[in-house]
């Protein structure tokens, strides 16, 4: 049975093996398109006529104008003045500790100066220009007051009555002011050089050449050049130590003197002005001719900075007694003063930068480029008490009235002042202790037409 049922399924499979393939009906091929006629386009409406748009509806359409603030135009900063005038309710009193002999001395010089300058001027002081009749007046009306026989409260009075007052605004802009001293030397010396006078006064040598830089630029006012030409060229003036040291100048009957400290020459350079005792027992006086341009550089700095002295025994006695104790380190320590100073020989003197002579204790030295020369000025300070051997022994509060007289090369700016101390060596111990910070004033008149209130209503 299984055999049979074995056959029976190779039967199928032969058969359909020999069975003949299906074969599927070709696709019908696809008909061409048919061709279609083109269709002409509709025709357009005829068209509209275009209405005029008015203008007032084409323009933009513009924001009403927000009104802007207010605001005033930028306005430059005013230059702050060295002087600023002071309320009438907060002028200092003007007491003066002086004789009024010396300020009558003092005051007359400086009319003196302003008789030969009438042209000068004018001078800001705040936001008001002085005239040289204003400052000369100034100086006369003080006197009148003082001379008056008048009791002190009446004099306080008048004087607030009278003038206007202006305070320097100092170094800092607050009002603060150093003091400092200085004095006519008296050294012994010769007209001619020998072992004992080895050392030369020189005066101003002809191949110096200063340049006043305000000719050229306006921005350079008040500002100058010292020096010497070479191969065409500006070049700077011989040093102190090129001077002294490598005698750059010798042989060229430069010499108006000799004198027999090198210490004590070097602080007549420092003061400008001095007096020489020669060996016949006359008093040559010689003032400040020129300098060589050098910037002044302190050999007091310089010792403290190298730790030779000192800030508790910093001072002028202090530093002249270490140069003396190191004569072998001369060369190093005033050769570092670079600035070298050139002399003349006066009649009288000492002369000061407004070419009239100095009244000890009257005249101050300040800078020209800020308060005006020959002025009335009025200052407040300590002094100290001295020993004989110049020691302070305390410190007393004092004020007075002083006249702007001279100038000096450290004494720049509205915050230094260097009071002219005498001459000698009672002298030379207080300007060697001066160092104070203190104020100072400048009294004007009023003008008739309302002072300083009409001067400050441009304010």
């Amino acid at each position: 049975m299984f055999q049979k049922f074995v056959l029976f399924v190779v039967a199928l499979y032969f058969l359909a093996g020999c069975a003949a393939p299906v074969r599927r009906p070709a696709p019908r091929p696809t008909p061409p398109p048919s061709v279609v006629e083109p269709v002409s386009p509709p025709e357009r409406p005829a068209p509209r006529p275009v209405i005029p748009i008015p203008p007032e509806i084409l323009a933009p359409i513009v924001p009403p104008e927000i009104p802007k603030p207010a605001f005033p135009p930028p306005v430059e900063p005013k230059p702050v003045s060295p002087l600023i005038r002071v309320p009438d309710d907060h002028l200092p009193l003007f007491a003066d500790d002086m004789d009024l002999e010396s300020l009558e001395t003092a005051v007359e010089k400086s009319l003196q100066y302003y008789r030969r300058t009438s042209g000068n001027g004018p001078f800001r002081m705040d936001d008001a220009q002085i005239t040289v009749r204003e400052l000369r007046d100034s100086l006369t009306d003080l006197l009148e007051i003082l001379r008056s026989g008048e009791p002190e409260e009446v004099r306080q009075a008048q004087i607030r009555e009278t003038f206007d007052v202006y305070q320097s605004t100092g170094a800092d802009g607050r009002n603060t002011v150093l003091f400092t001293g200085y004095f006519e030397p008296i050294m012994k010396g010769s007209l001619k050089k020998t072992q004992e006078y080895r050392y030369p006064v020189y005066k101003a040598p002809d191949d110096a050449v200063t340049v006043n830089l305000g000719k050229f630029r306006d921005r350079y006012k008040n500002e100058q050049l010292i020096g010497r030409v070479k191969n065409r060229e500006l070049i700077p003036y011989y040093s102190r130590g090129e001077i002294e040291d490598q005698g750059f100048l010798s042989g060229r009957n430069l010499e108006l003197a000799w004198v027999g400290d090198r210490i004590d020459l070097f602080f007549l350079h420092t003061q400008g002005s001095g007096k020489i005792e020669l060996t016949n027992g006359r008093l040559l006086q010689i003032g400040y001719a020129m300098s060589n341009g050098r910037p002044f550089q302190s050999v007091a700095r310089f010792l403290l900075d190298a730790g030779k002295i000192s800030p508790q025994e910093i001072s002028y006695h202090a530093v002249k007694g270490y140069l003396r104790e190191h004569p072998d380190d001369l060369p190093e320590l005033l050769g570092h003063n670079e600035s070298f100073v050139f002399f003349r020989v006066v009649e009288q003197g000492p002369v000061g930068s407004i070419g009239e002579i100095l009244t000890p204790g009257r005249s101050i030295a300040t800078d020209a480029a800020v308060f005006p020369r020959g002025a009335l000025a009025f200052m407040r300070a300590r002094k100290p008490v001295l020993d004989k051997e110049g020691n302070a022994l305390s410190w007393i509060p004092f004020s007075r009235f002083v006249v702007s007289q001279d100038a000096g090369g450290v004494i720049k700016g509205a915050g230094r002042v260097d009071l002219f101390c005498g001459s000698g060596s009672e002298a030379e111990m207080l300007a060697g202790s001066l160092k104070e910070r203190g104020e100072l004033y400048f009294l004007v008149k009023k003008r008739a037409n309302g002072g300083a209130d009409q001067r400050n209503a441009r304010k």
